[in-house]
């Protein structure tokens, strides 16, 4: 005798196709809110991830790193007009600040003019920046600084004489292409005296995206590792 038990009509019945269980896994996985935004926006699905890819670029661009086109050739020749360059926004969201060499973005407007621009720190607060000394070199808290890794060629460091005190929270700033820059040398009378305070920084700039041939990663300049801190300042 079969004592195999068979399967009677009702149970072949209540058994679901294989195609109707993997359909339900499928969509059990979108949340339900997702279905609804899908149905109600044009487009659909397609226009969704458009959307929050959009989101997604937005957050990026605010919070992480932001595109920024290089308008002159005051940063010249490390960056050159029509440059793109990845400014890091996170650099100094930390408790980090700007260090001597670093090449940053910042808000302009009330101290250099409305927009934004790209310097180089070359002092900090506290510090006390001269030019030029006896051999034409810029003077930071005591210490000569060669720049000529950075410096465009056959600049001098600069034609402007500058003796100033960096206030704390405060950046002194200046471009690699001194002969055609506007920076911190060119507002000691304006407000702030061309300094830039620390919270008007949008980031640093740290690599160079565009053209690919030009394409490289921004280190901070090693000519100002040997400069004292503010309290070994002389004079």
């Amino acid at each position: 005798m079969d004592t195999e038990a068979q399967p009677t009509e009702r149970d072949r019945s209540s058994r679901p196709e294989p195609g109707a269980v993997e359909e339900r896994s499928r969509f059990a996985l979108v949340p339900r809110w997702v279905s609804r935004i899908t149905e109600w926006l044009p487009g659909g699905r397609i226009s969704l991830t458009l959307l929050l890819c959009l989101v997604f670029l937005l957050v990026i661009s605010t919070f992480v790193v932001r595109p920024f086109q290089i308008p002159s050739g005051s940063m010249e020749n490390g960056l050159r007009i029509g440059d793109r360059v990845l400014v890091n926004r996170l650099a100094y969201r930390f408790g980090a600040d700007p260090q001597r060499g670093d090449v940053v973005v910042f808000d302009g407007t009330g101290y250099f003019g409305d927009g934004d621009y790209v310097k180089r720190v070359v002092g900090v607060g506290g510090d006390h920046v001269v030019c030029c000394d006896r051999t034409g070199r810029i003077e930071v808290n005591g210490r000569s600084v060669d720049e000529s890794g950075f410096l465009y060629p056959d600049d001098s460091p600069s034609s402007v004489p500058f003796d100033v005190e960096v206030p704390d929270g405060t950046l002194f700033v200046l471009g690699d292409h001194r002969s055609v820059s506007s920076d911190s040398r060119d507002h000691l009378g304006s407000p702030g005296g061309g300094m830039i305070p620390v919270e008007e920084v949008l980031g640093r700039a740290d690599w160079i995206v565009w053209p690919a041939g030009h394409a490289t990663r921004l280190h901070r300049s090693a000519a100002y590792a040997r400069v004292p801190g503010a309290e070994g300042a002389h004079g």
